[in-house]
């Protein structure tokens, strides 16, 4: 049997689960209108099922996952290797990367992103293009770009990012590994070099993806010790790790992989000590910061504006991360919808017909809000996309002028790029949270057939479980987030003083303004709903959190004030205090800006007529069961304040269940429309066709386990205990 087709054409009508079927006839909407609107437009959907197609298709068949959960960890390694390299050798032969706006470079091209989502597994040379690359543009000069960039292009130069060691990781003020300048008098090469040394067993780089046995060079952030013996913090280093020859270890560089994780495990994560590495004087990243022949450290003349480019570059990793949670979240539940509909469990009212598991409520309340959290993940991804590339290329438009003035130069203000970090590290702590959650919460919701590795979902959740750690821990970014949403409070609180609140109306947090204003001068803020029906505008909820992020996060500038004025504490210990409540604020703030976007969304795609009125109608459906589950399992933070009344919650109540039977009707249709082709998947419970049980069977039997009989540990072992007698009780008695 092969799962190896796309969802467009996976199987005929005969050969699908009726249950299933029934699900699609059912729906009330165009799926395929969704399909292009995530996309983005029609011909983008026929261009990527058309590249799926070549990877699903490929003669040398090294793309097929089949047999993955059956491989030793260093044979999934090596597999996924050869599935990188053949993905650049079919970029070659395709032509990826070849119009001008690449110039050659095959991951800029959108093409890449698709071929690489298509192969469904985890290649070892990503960090290459995920964090490798997108330094040397961001913090290396342009000599310096010309030299390395066309190394990267032709694959020669394969990079990763070194930030982390064993004892530190986002503390990165106290990272150990020194960079140390040595003249060329005193034994440097020509021009000076830099000894990149780790001092400490705690300064080894450990964890970094790529680094272990992949890499030859590596992006080394390090503590610079100037000419002058002067500890300049920390930088980044270009060091060569192994020969682009025959790809052995350099002098006095030691890699390897960091051993077995808990999932990801095609990637060779990785530890690198440098034991007096001398690398030459240009190979420190100085677009922002240079040192000289003798030594001599200096802050580069950069405008405010080229500065914050690289920021904001850098910063887009966290959008990649949004939306790789919407995808991922939409997997689980593709497979645990799709399941649901052909399971069965239990029987209905005559006794005798089986009842869907998709019919009970619990199941319903456990899967659809995750539905419904992956398209709204989508549409704040994609609207934080576009946010950091207009900031982008209006920094980039201002960095080539002359003056310092940034606010003039780039339209684009301190207090907007403060805000766009702001929102981008709420976000990606908030949505990888719920989507690994999700991940599990779907797995269980399986049953046992879930806690299968051919169900797909193991390996989903295990894979995914770093995006929560990665780019900032997820219990750390809401102290970024509360750094500066107080700033925003502190100019409401003085606006009477003449304070400018027009800088921050290009900004995402100013629409907490209102509410802001409110809290403050006194206001009472109370939800308007007089009925049931009310609490189903979106509007109403909208407002509704809204006002509980405003209050939250007045709730932790509140706090902070009272620990250092009442009681004495410093600012690190009043901060230290409310780290319970920032989490609380930052997680306001981002379903807040959730549902603002998803409707904000909606009503975009419709005025541009990529939906009609039945896909509006099922994706405002989702928005209301969304924001309805929010404010029910939070219920007590609209009532604490007298925001809501209790009739409120009961309502709210009412409405979840309400829209749980609504969305209930276009389920599977909502995840038919993410067109995930069974290759893409993995999974015999998701598979498009719904026949599952000949497929959970045969992926028993192809276990290497079940290759000989009477099975591999009767002749080792089994037999001593079987046939020879070694646990047969002999009624002595004990010798212990």
């Amino acid at each position: 049997m092969s799962n190896d087709t796309n969802t467009t054409n996976a199987a005929t009508v005969s050969t699908i689960n009726p249950d299933l079927l029934k699900e699609r006839q059912q729906a009330t909407f165009d799926v395929e209108r969704i399909t292009h609107m995530l996309d983005g437009s029609v011909s983008n959907t026929d261009r990527r099922r058309y590249l799926e197609a070549i990877i699903q298709r490929d003669p040398t068949g090294i793309f097929d996952n089949g047999n993955n959960h059956y491989l030793h960890r260093t044979d999934r390694h090596v597999r996924s290797m050869a599935k990188g390299v053949r993905l650049i050798e079919l970029c070659r032969k395709l032509g990826i990367g070849n119009d001008d706006d690449c110039s050659g470079e095959i991951i800029q091209s959108p093409d890449f992103q698709i071929l690489l989502e298509a192969v469904a597994d985890d290649i070892p040379l990503a960090l290459h293009w995920v964090m490798f690359q997108p330094n040397i543009v961001s913090l290396c000069d342009e000599q310096q770009q010309a030299e390395w960039l066309p190394l990267c292009r032709d694959w020669r130069m394969i990079g990763c990012y070194a930030q982390t060691e064993l004892g530190h990781g986002s503390n990165i003020r106290s990272l150990e590994t020194t960079a140390t300048f040595l003249k060329q008098a005193d034994g440097g090469m020509p021009g000076g070099s830099w000894i990149i040394h780790s001092p400490t067993l705690t300064s080894t780089k450990f964890w970094p993806g790529t680094l272990g046995r992949t890499a030859n060079h590596a992006m080394v952030i390090a503590r610079l010790i100037d000419g002058n013996g002067i500890d300049r913090g920390i930088h980044n280093f270009l060091v060569p790790l192994r020969s682009m020859e025959d790809h052995t270890l350099l002098k006095g560089v030691t890699t390897g992989d960091i051993g077995p994780k808990i999932g990801y495990n095609n990637m060779d994560n990785g530890f690198a000590q440098f034991d007096q590495v001398v690398i030459p004087r240009r190979n420190m990243a100085m677009r922002f910061a240079s040192v000289d022949e003798d030594g001599n450290y200096t802050h580069n003349n950069n405008n405010d504006a080229t500065s914050k480019v690289a920021y904001i570059t850098m910063m887009q990793v966290r959008a990649m991360i949004v939306n790789g949670a919407s995808k991922a979240l939409a997997m689980a539940c593709t497979i645990t919808l799709r399941y649901s509909a052909v399971r069965k469990q239990g029987f209905a009212e005559d006794g005798k017909t089986e009842v869907q598991i998709l019919d009970y409520t619990q199941q319903q309340h456990r899967i659809l809000p995750l539905l419904a959290a992956s398209y709204a993940f989508f549409f704040t991804g994609r609207k934080l996309w576009k946010q950091l590339k207009d900031i982008e290329r209006k920094l980039i438009a201002a960095s080539g002028g002359a003056s310092d003035n940034f606010n003039q130069q780039s339209s684009v203000s301190k207090e907007q790029v403060s805000d766009i970090h702001a929102t981008s590290s709420a976000l990606k702590s908030f949505t990888t949270m719920v989507a690994a959650d999700g991940i599990e919460e779907c797995r269980k919701a399986c049953g046992g057939h879930g806690y299968l590795s051919c169900s797909g979902l193991p390996e989903l959740f295990t894979s995914y479980l770093q995006s929560p750690t990665v780019e900032g821990d997820n219990h750390m970014l809401p102290q970024q987030v509360i750094r500066v949403l107080l700033k925003l409070v502190q100019a409401v609180q003085q606006q009477k003083q003449n304070t400018n609140l027009d800088t921050y109306k290009s900004c995402n947090s100013y629409a907490l303004v209102p509410s802001l204003q409110a809290i403050i001068q006194g206001r009472s803020e109370q939800c308007a709903a007089i009925n049931a029906q009310d609490l189903c505008q979106l509007s109403t909820l909208l407002l509704a959190l809204r006002h509980r992020a405003a209050r939250l996060l007045l709730a932790v500038s509140y706090q902070l004030e009272r620990d250092m004025t009442e009681t004495g504490c410093s600012l690190p210990t009043a901060w230290n205090h409310a780290l319970v409540a920032m989490a609380k604020a930052s997680k306001a703030y981002s379903q807040f800006l959730l549902l603002q976007d998803f409707m904000e969304g909606i009503l975009h795609e419709r005025q541009n007529q990529v939906i009609g009125r039945p896909e509006v109608d099922v994706l405002s459906d989702l928005a209301k069961l969304l924001a309805l589950c929010w404010i029910e399992k939070d219920m007590g933070d609209f009532l604490v304040d007298g925001y809501m009344r209790p009739e409120h919650a009961s309502w709210i109540e009412l409405n979840v269940l309400q829209y749980l039977s609504i969305v209930r009707q276009n389920a599977v249709a909502l995840v038919d429309a993410r067109d995930f082709s069974d290759f893409r998947l993995k999974s015999v419970l998701g598979r498009y066709d719904g026949n599952v049980y000949p497929y959970i069977m045969e992926a028993a039997q192809k276990d290497p386990l079940n290759d000989v009989e009477p099975g591999p540990a009767y002749e080792v072992a089994l037999k001593r205990l079987v046939r020879d007698g070694v646990g047969v009780y002999s009624g002595t008695a004990s010798r212990l």
